[in-house]
């Protein structure tokens, strides 16, 4: 049986009933009767408890057509007393609604697939990460906008200016002409591109990830928005306390231009499709621009145009205009436009700094490794040598044991690891006056925290930035950036401390930079990475690994990875990187939940090819079908969530013995198709059989059907008796017994005849003679009428004989080579009686014919067959 379990209950729609156990069959009729309703008219969905004393009966209009259904009705009927509660939703503004609901149905519905492709895709970007907040309408679709999202139909949308269906009522397509005179004697309507977005935009959010929005709250102005549409980010940066402002040509003409510090210029110019008007508003924007311009458009790759060609571009069916770039057609245009150097941060988003002191702490910042902080350990005296006096303190001078001080000393020794160098007094000016009063001099603090701390810990730190600063100027070699006429204050200090000067420091990173041509040297750093469990290396091809570690890389393959970065944008934004030892190249791959899959599918693929200085994106969908991603174990470690799970999974899929998972594994079809055939199914991190029946010509095994296990035997071929397992762990326990039991057989033997198999409770009253239902395990799980085990043993048996062969060498055979639960031999030219089952007991018993003719079992070893 099919269903979602939330809190200990069970939800199931009722087209899931008919193969539903019979107990709970039974309390859905009696729950109808008691609230006077009807299955599919009134209600769509059950819910019930696990000791089924209550079962609440709920309609869903839309169950089908609406991606995340709302609660209409409800009808709570408790069993045993006969009371029923019931409460309509239809008036209310903010019902409860239904997630996941592919769960419900059976695994076999054809109508799973868009629901569960809907919840691969919410799982993906979080949207189930808060389960207090999705329950209800309002609360969930303020969760999906704040994240960047819309639903659209069974597919969520990442908010974007393209079109807004929330927005203004779409004109009519046919109302819509298309200009037929040249493109200055017809004007877009821009205004149809400003969405009414319900939290931060990804130019924003962006800034904020990297922590540029640092404003004061009623200070000066932070970011200004140019083309602001309807103002939402605006609005948002103020409810936040942090100072904006915007304009827009549509929307707010009536507001000044103002310049900031950041001005943000998203999705703007590609809407504009007179030319000379779209260099004005990138070069107007940037002359607002303080410190940093945020360059946002639409990429050719995040969606197929939709339109008309006009221009350079198209036009929309709302008479909208769009120009689609690649991520080099945008680095070029801003590049010239403004005779500056962008940097890309995202797919089809750049920064811009006019300080250049910004620009280097940003560059440095990025490239930074992310360790784990380390904290100073609690206050304790030095180590003296034997006989050596305790040192006088002076007298008034305050101890670091104080509570103001001792937080001074954290942050400073924090501050001290961050820089890879002892901090300057202006570095740490907020903590100087409790510093200077514990110590008198910023000196002797850090004399005493060096006193204080493991020396490695400063050693590790420094070596750490080091790396940091190698990498972040061969990457800035890379990009062919223009020397900075001054170099940022921090950065000059500790470039001077650890390298003793910014020239020494240069050749260094020029001889890292020069590295990643070494073939040899790549292969070495890829070596390395792989030993300290950092991806899944094949020697002199690849290495691969989840993006969380490549901070962790040696420096020569962080410089080759932020490389490729450089070039498409954050390497953070995807799943999987793969580094092409010998090529030149690196891969970026996107995946649906790779976070909570243990067979995650592969969604969007970067390919970017250092040596051309560009990178080719490929699409999985229709009519590409995307691959899984076996042995996902390999590009993650012990410090991934969910790694033992994983790993538990992956042995369970390789016990199978179903695949090849070698290289990338089974294409997508063969995998699920073998998967079908043989009843498995994922559930989370495990592996299952389907709680549904197939039918009976359905493969059992690779050589038998479910229908000659289950017609099979004298009596049920005289009495025509259907003979059908009610249980779905009955059809399971047949499918293990032909795989692990009668598949070796038959493949050793040749084809066997079944005498008798499958025993349902209706079949075992007619069989004449006497049988043992309760002991021989041919009813496998069937329950009796009290809804308890006909055979406590469970599992599944069949009688067979193969023809012209001696059956006791078929036994011993068996015996020595399969993993079968109890075994029957009754003489060398009568079918024997094998099961499989949960025991897994291996016990042989031989019938033994007495003296009046009666068989009595004798348990025996195998070899006395």
């Amino acid at each position: 049986m099919t269903g979602k379990t939330v809190a200990q209950r069970t939800y199931l729609h009722v087209s899931g009933l008919d193969t539903a156990p019979p107990a709970l069959t039974a309390a859905v009729a009696a729950a109808e009767e008691l609230a006077g309703v009807r299955r599919g008219e009134a209600f769509n969905v059950v819910r019930f408890d696990p000791a089924g004393a209550q079962v609440a009966l709920l309609q869903y209009p839309g169950f089908f057509e609406d991606p995340f259904p709302a609660l209409e009705a409800s009808w709570r009927v408790e069993l045993a007393s006969g009371e029923v509660g019931y409460r309509t939703y239809a008036q209310s503004h903010n019902p409860p609604i239904l997630h996941r609901k592919e769960l419900l149905l059976a695994a076999d519905d054809p109508r799973r697939a868009p629901f569960a492709a809907l919840t691969q895709a919410c799982e993906s970007v979080g949207l189930f990460d808060e389960p207090t907040r999705i329950g209800y309408r309002r609360q969930w679709l303020e969760l999906v906008r704040a994240r960047g999202y819309r639903i659209a139909g069974q597919a969520l949308v990442p908010l974007g200016n393209e079109e807004a269906d929330d927005a203004d009522p779409a004109p009519n397509p046919a109302q819509v002409e298309t200009p037929a005179g040249p493109a200055t004697q017809w004007q877009a309507a821009r205004q149809l591109t400003a969405l009414v977005r319900y939290g931060l935009s990804a130019p924003v959010q962006a800034l904020a990830r990297h922590g540029l929005l640092q404003g004061r709250e009623g200070g000066d102005l932070t970011l200004f928005d140019y083309g602001c549409g309807r103002g939402d980010d605006v609005r948002g940066l103020l409810e936040l306390g942090l100072p904006a402002a915007g304009w827009d040509p549509f929307y707010a003409p009536q507001n000044p231009l103002h310049p900031a510090p950041i001005v943000n210029l998203g999705f703007v110019i590609n809407v504009i499709e007179d030319r000379e008007e779209r260099l004005a508003a990138l070069t107007r924007a940037w002359s607002l621009a303080q410190t940093l311009l945020v360059v946002s458009v639409m990429l050719a790759n995040q969606g197929a145009a939709r339109g008309t060609d006009f221009n350079d571009g198209v036009l929309t069916r709302r008479g909208t205009f769009q120009r689609y770039f690649t991520q080099a057609e945008i680095r070029a245009y801003v590049s010239e436009a403004l005779d500056e150097e962008p940097i890309a941060v995202a797919p089809g988003m750049l920064y811009v700094f006019r300080d250049k002191e910004a620009e280097q702490r940003f560059l440095a910042e990025r490239y930074r490794s992310r360790r784990p902080a380390l904290v100073p350990r609690p206050s304790r005296p030095p180590a003296r040598a034997a006989g050596e006096r305790e040192p006088r303190r002076r007298q008034g001078r305050t101890t670091p044991c104080d509570e103001a001080c001792r937080e001074s000393l954290g942050r400073l020794w924090g501050q001290w690891l961050a820089l890879g160098r002892p901090p300057e007094p202006d570095e740490v000016a907020a903590d100087l006056p409790a510093l200077t009063a514990g110590f008198g001099t910023l000196t002797r603090a850090l004399a005493y925290l060096r006193e204080q701390q493991d020396p490695p810990a400063l050693a590790e730190a420094e070596a750490a930035r080091r790396a940091d600063l190698l990498v972040y100027l061969a990457l800035d070699l890379f990009e062919r950036r223009r020397p900075y006429k001054q170099l940022e204050p921090g950065l000059q200090r500790t470039l001077k401390a650890l390298f003793g000067d910014y020239t020494r420091a240069q050749a260094q990173a020029r001889d890292l930079l020069f590295s990643i041509r070494d073939t040899q040297a790549i292969a070495d750093a890829c070596r390395e990475a792989a030993q300290r469990g950092l991806g899944w290396l094949i020697p002199g091809k690849s290495l691969q690994l989840h993006s969380s570690l490549v901070e962790q890389l040696p420096p020569l393959l962080r410089v080759y990875v932020g490389a490729a970065a450089s070039l498409y944008g954050d390497y953070r934004e995807l799943d999987l990187i793969k580094v092409h030892i010998g090529s030149g190249k690196l891969s970026l791959m996107r995946y649906d939940d790779f976070l909570g899959q243990p067979l995650p599918r592969l969604q969007e693929r970067v390919k970017v090819r250092l040596r051309d200085q560009d990178y080719d994106c490929f699409l999985y969908g229709e009519p590409f079908t995307p691959p899984w991603l076996f042995r996902k174990s390999r590009y993650i470690n012990e410090e991934f969530p969910n790694y033992p799970e994983q790993l538990a999974f992956e042995q369970a899929l390789e016990n199978l013995g179903l695949f090849d998972l070698s290289g990338y594994g089974p294409a997508a079809e063969v995998f699920t198709q073998t998967m079908a055939r043989h009843r498995w199914v994922i559930d989370g991190f495990r592996l299952c059989r389907p709680d549904t029946c197939p039918d009976l010509d359905d493969p059992c095994g690779r050589f038998l059907t479910f229908r000659q296990l289950i017609e099979c035997g004298e009596t049920q071929g005289r009495t025509g008796l259907p003979n059908r397992p009610r249980q779905p762990e009955s059809w399971n326990a047949l499918q293990d017994l032909a795989e692990q039991v009668l598949d070796p057989v038959i493949d050793w033997f040749g084809m066997i005849r079944l005498t008798y198999g499958f025993c349902s409770p209706e079949l075992a009253r007619a069989i004449p003679g006497r049988i043992d239902p309760r002991l021989d395990q041919h009813a496998a799980h069937e329950v009796n009428r009290l809804g308890n085990p006909v055979c406590s043993r469970q599992g599944a048996a069949a009688d067979f004989i193969v023809e012209h062969e001696d059956m006791a060498e078929v036994a011993r055979w068996l015996a020595q080579n399969t993993h079968f639960d109890r075994l029957y031999f009754y003489g060398p030219q009568l079918p024997i009686h094998v099961s499989y089952g949960p025991d897994h007991s291996r016990q042989v018993v031989r019938m033994v014919p007495t003296a009046g003719g009666r068989l009595v079992p004798r348990v025996v070893a195998a070899a006395a067959l």
